[in-house]
């Protein structure tokens, strides 16, 4: 019998756990806490964790800062759920080192594509075996999917990985940020997709580059999009 992936519910709302946990039980093993903290800690006493889904307006730490906790230690995808929809919500969603975001109210078809989407792609990147490449002070083993820096370890988030990778197997060619985000979300491109894409890669930036506001590794080809020599 396959291992379920594992996923997390984080809401502080008690129907909104029990509407999500009806929605996901049958395909996957679900957990709950109702809080930010707890589900820091949760993570933490639960390594195999695949998915969270992650509130952002809760008492205490709040999604947003949660997330942030979260990523010092663990790459699993993040999926925020929040009835704040703007732009600058979902930006910084992003910034924390989230990989999706649900506006209440979802539907079941939304929610779930969002949930098997994420899954799959964290599936995917915890390695295949493939080649290494090195790229200016850059090295990254598709193999084990470690990323180094000038000798360094790195740290990315599965999106960012993605983005790096598809990036690294089109070289040379310059990507536009629509093939970028249905090549790494699997999903259409709509508007506002853009700056989802925008955000990632400042952060994958942030983390790969030595001038992040100069970059000689994944640069920006203005009016067309993205690419690595």
């Amino acid at each position: 019998m396959p291992v379920l992936s594992h996923v997390l519910i984080v809401d502080d709302d008690p129907d909104i756990r029990k509407v999500l946990n009806l929605l996901l039980k049958d395909s996957y093993r679900v957990a709950e806490v109702s809080d930010g903290a707890a589900a820091v800690d949760y993570i933490k006493e639960h390594p195999d964790t695949d998915l969270v889904i992650l509130d952002v307006m809760m008492p205490g730490l709040s999604g947003i800062e949660a997330c942030g906790h979260i990523r010092e230690f663990s790459k699993a995808p993040v999926l925020f759920l929040t009835a704040k929809s703007g732009e600058d919500d979902r930006l910084s969603a992003y910034k924390s080192g989230g990989d999706d975001f649900l506006s209440k109210p979802f539907s079941q078809a939304e929610l779930l594509a969002k949930v098997s989407s994420l899954l799959r792609r964290y599936r995917e990147y915890r390695g295949k075996p493939e080649a290494a490449l090195a790229v200016e002070n850059l090295e990254v083993d598709f193999g084990s999917h470690s990323v180094k820096c000038s000798g360094r370890a790195v740290t990315l988030t599965d999106t960012e990985y993605a983005i790096l990778e598809f990036l690294l197997k089109n070289r040379g060619m310059t990507v536009t940020a629509a093939e970028l985000y249905e090549a790494v979300w699997q999903e259409k491109f709509l508007p506002g997709s853009g700056n989802t894409v925008m955000v990632h890669v400042l952060n994958l930036r942030r983390k790969i580059e030595e001038n992040p506001s100069s970059p000689k590794i994944v640069r920006t080809i203005w009016g067309r999009g993205y690419q690595i020599d």
